[in-house]
């Protein structure tokens, strides 16, 4: 048996295209053991039955996942008609089921213009949600179902981009927090019938798009330079964010954690540069004192 890689400081994104079938953990513990990376995260759960963009953070770029955790997703799917089952995807079992309407264009764009725009969402029993501890995917395996509080979603588009007498084939950008398979039993009854996810693939995080080739076999067929090459920058993540260059006399308040005073304008968050290099992220109150939020140590 071969002997256990070290781990080494290694910092950047890699934007994962996940395989179907396995965890968004289990994609990130392979990408995380090819790179060796010390330190490793993810930013957005997927499924095991849903494919496509896994960021993953490694190094000091945790620090900003949470940015990608927040961001808006695009997703495309196929929602199966005339059925729904347990899970809400091709994983359950089917437990309801009724006719499909002739779906017409004119049916078809009128139910999915009713989407869009800021809606209420009620999560799935079979998702990562905790209630005391315990995730509800644990609860809803044993048959309990809880009562679980609407959360306000935004859809930004819904565009068709192919249908059959029982099927739909959807694009969705949408904000974070929204359960496509929740959107789709939705969009199914608004039709007159029931529904559940066939295929969910995630082409968007962000500004982040899919690279399909950045596969798992991939990444394993490269050389460790090779596999480097791939990573993004450590402030990938939070590029659209304003920056400062610091002011020498300010350095060592800023890299000890220290509130400095700066001439710039309030801002909630900003990238702060010294000669080149970035130092982490702060933000400026309205009085002009820059505060360290996330130092990077590179």
């Amino acid at each position: 048996m071969a002997a256990k890689s070290s781990k080494r400081q290694i910092h950047g994104v890699f934007l994962l295209n996940k395989p179907l079938g396995i965890s968004s953990n289990a994609a990130l513990q392979k990408v995380r053991w090819l790179y060796q990376a010390n330190k490793a995260g993810h930013t957005g759960a997927l499924d095991p039955l849903a494919t496509g963009l896994l960021p993953i953070c490694l190094g000091e770029a945790t620090k900003f996942s949470h940015y990608l955790l927040d961001a808006n997703k695009r997703y495309q799917t196929t929602i199966q008609l005339g059925n729904s089952t347990t899970t809400g995807d091709v994983e359950g079992e089917i437990f309801q089921q009724a006719s499909i309407p002739p779906l017409t264009e004119e049916l078809l764009q009128s139910v999915l213009r009713g989407f869009l725009g800021e809606t209420m969402q009620i999560p799935p029993m079979y998702s990562a949600l905790k209630k005391d501890g315990r995730p509800l995917y644990e609860l809803a395996r044993q048959g309990i179902e809880i009562d679980r509080a609407a959360r306000p979603i935004y859809i930004q588009q819904i565009n068709l981009i192919e249908h059959t007498e029982n099927s739909l084939t959807l694009d969705i950008l949408c904000s974070k927090g929204t359960y496509i398979r929740v959107l789709g039993e939705d969009i199914a009854k608004a039709l007159g019938t029931f529904g559940h996810l066939s295929a969910l693939h995630r082409i968007q995080t962000g500004h982040f798009q899919l690279i399909p080739e950045y596969t798992i076999e991939y990444l394993e067929s490269l050389n460790r330079e090779q596999r480097d090459a791939l990573l993004l920058p450590v402030i990938a993540p939070v590029a659209q964010l304003p920056c400062l260059e610091l002011p020498e006399p300010r350095l060592k308040y800023f890299c000890n954690g220290q509130e400095s005073t700066v001439d710039h304008a309030a801002c909630d968050a900003i990238l702060v540069f010294f000669q080149g290099r970035c130092l982490g992220l702060a933000k400026i109150n309205a009085h002009g004192r820059l505060i360290p939020q996330r130092l990077l140590n590179l």
